[in-house]
């Protein structure tokens, strides 16, 4: 209910302010600049902010929980969740959505791992273009075949923090170094937003409970 009431008084004041300038012969190109801006600004606070800014875990459920018309979002909220009937549901969609076959393979690779067939992240990591998250999955492959040297190394690539601590806690955890592990998790952690802050949350709530103590 804040969100909406803080929405209409935005709208509202962007009316009166068009209004205002219409009223007083400002030129269009100036009217429609402002109109541009001001939907530029909402888009930010409604959209991008949450998904690839916001540090609070609650504000970024409660936006992934209204975007289930967004497949490509949405499954972030199913996966993190493990929902395993709607992951299969929303794979489906996000299948006949989604024609480039990067993308399609990005989607497919989280899907596998998610159901721990590394069969199928195999097959999906061959249609990736070169990326971090191509090296994160095949990273993530070294590992199941036990190669954690050559996964430690092939990782040092990667440019995004999240991502090389999140698999270091992965390999730490793994090898039974729990609080190496924990402090892997924390750097994970601080160093995501969005989405992909509440995905590590959310997981990490499961196997390192200890990670997320402090963390709203």
């Amino acid at each position: 209910m804040r969100n909406s009431w803080g929405e209409f008084v935005f709208y509202l004041a962007v009316f009166v302010f068009v209004l205002y300038m219409t009223w007083n012969d400002y030129s269009l190109i100036l009217t429609l600049g402002v109109v541009l801006i001001a939907a530029l600004i909402m888009f930010m606070l409604r959209y991008y902010y949450p998904l690839s800014l916001e540090t609070r875990i609650d504000r970024v459920e409660s936006f992934l929980r209204k975007q289930q018309n967004t497949p490509g979002v949405y499954i972030y909220y199913v996966f993190a969740n493990r929902l395993d009937d709607e992951a299969k549901l929303i794979m489906e969609q996000i299948r006949s959505k989604y024609t480039q076959k990067a993308t399609k393979a990005t989607y497919s690779a989280a899907y596998g791992f998610y159901r721990k067939d590394m069969m199928a992240v195999r097959e999906a990591v061959q249609n990736m273009g070169l990326s971090d998250y191509r090296t994160y999955y095949e990273t993530i492959l070294l590992l199941e075949d036990g190669k954690s040297d050559e996964a430690r190394e092939t990782l040092q690539s990667i440019k995004k923090q999240w991502m090389k601590s999140t698999l270091l806690a992965g390999i730490e955890h793994k090898a039974g170094n729990r609080e190496t592990a924990v402090q892997h998790a924390h750097e994970a952690l601080n160093s995501s937003r969005g989405v992909n802050r509440y995905v590590l949350y959310k997981e990490y709530e499961r196997v390192l409970p200890e990670a997320v103590e402090h963390i709203l």
